[in-house]
This record gives C-alpha cells, structure tokens and sequence, in this order.
C-alpha cells in the first residue's frame, strides 16, 4: 500500500508540474507592471518681471531657473553658485523623469557629483532652484547677473 501511494504521489505531481510548466498558473504570482512615476515637474503661474506667465515648478512648488552658461546641457554651476542655487535632483533610484501633460518637451538626468544625484534637464537645460524664492509663486531669481531665467514650457533646446 505504501509504494502504491507513492505513484500515486508522483503521478500526480508529475501531472501538477506539467499543467503549471504548459502555462497553468496553480497560484503562480502574476507580474504587476511598476507604478509610473508621478510627474516631477508641473506648471504653475507666476508673475515674472511683471508678466503673468507659466512657469515651471518642482514638486514642492517652487520655481525653477536655467543658468544660460549651461547651454547645451553643460553643468556649470558649481562651488557657492550650487549652494545658491539648488540643482533639481530626481529621487534616488529612479531613472526617468517627466513633467505634467502641458509641458511639451524632453526630459533627461544627469549625472551631477557635486550636487550627489541625478540633475533633472529639461530641453537639455540642468533645472535649479534660487535659495531666496521662500514660497510658491516666487521669481527673485529671474535675471540674475543677466544670466538666470525663469523656467518656462517654451525653454527652447539647447
């Protein structure tokens, strides 16, 4: 009886194996597709220079600047200039970036050692924060040595 049993225990694993191995699921984990990321830039209106525009925001709400020395995607702003003005890092780990659907553009990362992550392009601008914006809606930063500019969906490529 007992080595009849165990046929019996065979067979019927063999048949389990079969069935789960030509695309049976017995309780096989089914695969979830990873969540997209939410959109880390959005759009926001502002007065700047004393037009009412919209502008680019962070996901805290604050504005965001393109420095003009860093055309063509460069990474210039370095030393005090980054402790002035923040870089836009995307979260860690994650390897992509987008904005919100009105904002027509292309977003990248790269890689900025001295800020430790990945710094958010938009258009193929490195995206910073001013340290003196102390809220949402804020634009002091805006012409800055003639050199720092409110972000906008129209930043055209660099």
């Amino acid at each position: 009886m007992t080595a009849r049993m165990s046929v019996r225990g065979g067979l019927l694993a063999g048949l389990l194996l079969a069935a789960v191995a030509c695309g049976g699921t017995a309780n096989a984990p089914s695969a979830s597709p990873s969540p997209t990321p939410a959109p880390l830039v959005k759009t926001a209106t502002a007065t700047v220079a004393g037009s009412s525009k919209t502008i680019l925001v962070g996901p805290n709400g604050m504005t965001l600047y393109y420095y003009l020395p860093d055309k063509g995607g460069k990474i210039t702003c370095t030393g005090q200039c980054l402790v002035n003005w923040p870089a836009l890092l995307a979260p860690s780990g994650q390897t992509t970036v987008s904005g919100t659907s009105d904002i027509t553009g292309k977003f990248t990362l790269l890689t900025n050692g001295e800020a430790n992550g990945q710094q958010v392009l938009y258009n193929n601008w490195p995206m910073y924060y001013w340290i003196k914006d102390k809220q949402p809606g804020d634009t002091t930063g805006e012409g800055i040595g003639g050199k720092w500019h409110v972000a906008t969906p129209g930043v055209a490529a660099g």
